[in-house]
């Protein structure tokens, strides 16, 4: 892990196409903007982390139609 220490208005850049901006110190909490490019998927900690969850829970749920049969019940008409 690189740890670098940055004040106000400084930034940091990662490869040719990210900057990252210190916006904000106020307390414990540092406030940041990030310039990347459109393509480029930016998430919070916890949200790519309930997405990876998610996924796994995709990846291990039934996948044929007669186990989801068995068990999601159907209304009779």
């Amino acid at each position: 892990m690189l740890i670098l220490t940055r004040k106000t208005e400084e930034k940091i850049r990662i490869g040719d196409g990210i900057e990252i901006k210190i916006l904000e110190i106020r307390g414990n909490q540092v406030k940041i903007g990030i310039t990347a490019p459109p393509n480029t998927t930016i998430l919070r900690d916890e949200v790519y982390t309930r997405i990876q969850e998610q996924n796994r829970l995709a990846a291990n749920a039934p996948a044929d139609i007669k186990t989801l049969d068995a068990i999601v019940p159907t209304k009779e008409k």
